[in-house]
Parts: structure tokens; sequence; C-alpha cells
């Protein structure tokens, strides 16, 4: 565990019932009057975006509504709505939709400069500054976007995904409301959600745990544990959904402080090259990976059974073993696939798959069992 550690959070978190209805005080209080609304097609035909907007409309601000972004983006599409952003002027952004959504603005935020772009910041991403303030509005239960310093974007050449780190990106302001979740299809509020149960499982489990992380993802896991089949099993389940849109921002948070580990490591591949969704990938590594680490993180894991679990395991290694299959069991109740061959992945692929997991030393340094090459290509080979 870490003997210093720093927390920093967004600065201002609206949550609770009609939280949307601060966005005007929110602007307001910004002092905004271009705002650039970053959102994604598919969301805006769900009626959420028109809920925003109606928030909006309230107030004198001009807007301009980006939503040209597909589902795992690439630094170049993403620098074109970066691009947009400019060029409109805008002085405040709104983000409503996942990850992608909120990454790309958060790189927006930063990025309202001629000086360089987002492919720049893929090898030197501490040289950006906070450049126009944000508000974050996440309409899934997962990401923890909307507390981290990270955008993942895709590097189409290199056939991976890489995270852009940078402090500054960390919003002003965000929104957790659960009409944004509520009519959210199972099958990405299930990845979504074993995402954020994966950001808490590893920051918790981390070489950079400290007091700071292990409180949020300690209670993230507590709260992910309780809700998580509910919340996707019930389309009714408003407070188990509630309770998910606050356990992935605690997740989030835990990732500022802390950071994850090889679950993420290994699976930037499989999004950067097959274009899996990045939740159904971590879905796909969580159980295997957590295996592999059981004998350096035992106590840790032990830790997790008796703050969350309400069993008789008597010894740290049956507590450790039973949250592993509790992880395993969640993933399977959740209908996400445990398996590459369901995705097309080639066993042929294998030593490119190992090749790109061990770039990711950005986070293969916070594991605590470390990860060889041997040890990475069995891990893939266990799901391929």
């Amino acid at each position: 565990m870490l003997t210093k550690y720093t927390l920093k959070v967004p600065g201002t978190v609206f949550s609770g019932e009609n939280a949307m209805e601060n966005i005007p005080a929110v602007l307001a209080e910004a002092g905004a009057h271009r705002v650039a609304l970053f959102t994604s097609k598919n969301l805006e035909e769900t009626g959420l975006v028109d809920i925003v907007l109606t928030e909006m409309k309230k107030t004198d601000v001009e807007y301009a509504i980006l939503d040209d972004l597909p589902v795992e983006p690439s630094y170049q599409e993403a620098q074109k709505l970066v691009d947009q952003c400019k060029e409109y002027g805008a002085d405040f952004i709104i983000a409503v939709g996942g990850g992608s959504v909120m990454d790309t603005a958060k790189l927006a935020s930063i990025l309202m400069t001629d000086e360089y772009g987002v492919k720049e910041l893929l090898d030197t991403p501490g040289r950006a500054r906070k450049c126009i303030p944000s508000l974050m509005i996440p309409t899934t239960a997962g990401t923890g976007a909307e507390a981290t310093p990270n955008a993942i974007v895709a590097v189409p050449e290199k056939q991976v995904k890489i995270g852009i780190v940078n402090a500054a990106m960390i919003p002003e302001y965000v929104i957790l409301d659960a009409v944004t979740i509520k009519n959210l299809p199972r099958k990405i509020a299930a990845a979504t959600g074993v995402d954020a149960l994966a950001h808490a499982i590893e920051c918790f489990t981390s070489n950079k745990a400290n007091p700071f992380s292990d409180t949020f993802a300690m209670r993230a896991l507590e709260i992910i544990f309780d809700n998580i089949e509910k919340a996707c099993d019930d389309p009714n389940a408003l407070e188990a959904k509630t309770q998910m849109l606050l356990a992935s921002f605690y997740a989030g948070i835990a990732i500022t402080t802390s950071g994850t580990t090889a679950v993420h490591a290994l699976s930037y591949p499989l999004g950067g090259r097959y274009h899996i969704a990045h939740g159904v990938s971590n879905a796909i590594l969580l159980a295997p990976v957590m295996r592999f680490n059981e004998p350096a993180c035992r106590p840790l894991l032990a830790k997790v059974y008796d703050r969350c679990f309400h069993g008789d395991a008597a010894t740290e290694e049956a507590k450790s073993a039973a949250v592993i299959a509790r992880l395993e069991g969640i993933v399977k109740h959740l209908d996400i696939p445990t398996s590459l061959t369901e995705f097309g992945v080639p066993k042929e692929d294998l030593e490119d798959l190992v090749a790109s997991g061990m770039e990711q030393t950005r986070l293969l340094v916070n594991n605590m069992r470390q990860v060889t090459p041997d040890d990475a290509r069995r891990i893939y080979q266990e799901v391929l």
C-alpha cells in the first residue's frame, strides 16, 4: 500500500431524485454562454438528451450538439469532435453518454488549443491543461468516466487501446440521475456494471492502493455485489439502478487515486484489435486474472469477503476463493460471454495478443503479482 497518496475528485456532484434540475444553476455558476453538448445519435433517439435540453432551455445559453462518435472511438475520431468543439467556440462542455462520450468530452476540455491534439497526448498526456469547464452526465452505471482523469481511445495502427491520463480532465460538475439508466438494455447494463466491478476489485488489490482508494473501492464492491444482478434483470428496480450509479462513481474515484491492473491491461488489445466492448473484454478476463493474482492478494480478497459476504468461510484461502467464485457467477448470471471464440478471435493471434498486452506497462506495474509474457499467454489461452 502506498504511504503517500492523493485524492482528486470532481468539484461538485449532484445526485438523487431529479438531479437534472441542477443544470440551469450549473450553467449560471460557470458563466456559460456557448455550450458544446457531447452525446451519441443512439442516445438522442432514446429521449435522454431531450431531458438535458429541456433544462438547458430554461437558460439563455446557445448550444451545439456534437454526436458523430462511434462506441469505441479511435483517437482520430475523438479529434474530429474536439475540432468541432473548437470551431464552435464553446466556453462550457456537457457530456451525456457512456465512457466514450465522456472521455471525448474530457479531451475537448483540455484541447481547445492548436498547440497539440489527441495524437500528441498519446505519448505526452501531461502537457495538456484545462481550457474550459465541463459537466458529465453518465448514462451507464459502469465506466466511472465522470470521476476519472482518464480518456481511452483506440490506436488503429497499433490495434490497441491507450489510456490518456491527465488530472486536468477531471470535470468540474457531475450529475448522477437514475433517469439516465432506467431503460438501459440489459446487455449494456451488464457489461458496464461488470466494468465497475473490475474497477473496484482491481483498485483494491492494486500496488497503488491506499486508504483513499480502499474506502471508495470497498464501498463500490459492497454496493455492486448487492445490486448488480437486480439492476440488470429488473427494468423497474430503480433503487438498485441508483445504487449502481453511485457504485460506478465510487469505483471511478478509486481509479483516480489508485489504478486498475492486469484485467484492464490485457483487455485493451481485445478492444483495439477486435472491437470487443470494453466491459465485455474485462468480464472475460476478470476471473482468470484474479485467479492468477490470488496468491499475491489473498488477504485483501479475504477482507472483501468479510465486508461484503455473509457466509461461513473460515480461512483466508476459502474466503478468497469465494470472492473469485462470486465474480465468475456474476458474469455467468448476466450472460456475458466468457470465451473469445464467440468473437472470432483465432488462436493464431495469441502471440500478437501477448505482445500487445505486455506493452500496457502503465497498468501492469499496478498488478500485485508480476505478469510475464508466459503468464499473459496462459491467461489468454484460458479464454481462447
